[in-house]
């Protein structure tokens, strides 16, 4: 017999072996790991928020539907109402959808923002079974603002580190 062949013969017998000495040995499954393990950078979903005054803080001014480049959020602006904790008229909204299927995690979405409505979290959404598990509605949206740790940065805090401001010289 050849030299490679007994090589293939000797390589297959120490697979075998290999795969029958970890057959009957216990499974050891790790959990989902906690947000704060996480680098302090991660994010992994989003969330809508509410502002200082605990009214929604989308104003449904559609900006992160226009720049989102996987086109997978949708906006449906409502009638403007009058805020009842300053007093003014402001954009509300009625329907926000982002589809988590083809977010390409880009947070653009979140650097537009004019009122920091839209934030990402730093923990992934459940596994589904179907592909409307992964859509996220307002209701889910806004259930991911106390349900999961937020990410550190804002679109303000965002757009500041880009273009920080010049102090004036003396």
């Amino acid at each position: 017999m050849s030299s490679v062949g007994l090589n293939w013969i000797w390589q297959s017998t120490r697979a075998l072996w290999v795969t029958g000495k970890h057959l009957f040995q216990p499974y050891t499954t790790e959990g989902i790991r906690p947000a704060e393990s996480r680098a302090p950078r991660y994010r992994a979903s989003f969330a809508l928020v509410h502002n200082e005054h605990g009214e929604e803080a989308c104003i449904g001014c559609k900006l992160c539907e226009k720049i989102c480049p996987s086109d997978i959020i949708t906006v449906t602006a409502g009638p403007k109402s009058l805020s009842e904790a300053t007093g003014k008229k402001r954009g509300t909204c009625e329907d926000f959808v982002l589809d988590l299927q083809a977010c390409i995690v880009c947070e653009l979405c979140v650097q537009v923002c004019p009122v920091d409505a839209i934030v990402m979290v730093r923990e992934q959404e459940q596994p589904g079974y179907s592909r409307e598990d992964l859509v996220l509605t307002m209701d889910k949206l806004y259930a991911n603002e106390h349900d999961k740790a937020l990410y550190w940065g804002s679109g303000s805090a965002l757009m500041e580190m880009q273009n920080p401001k010049k102090e004036a010289s003396s």
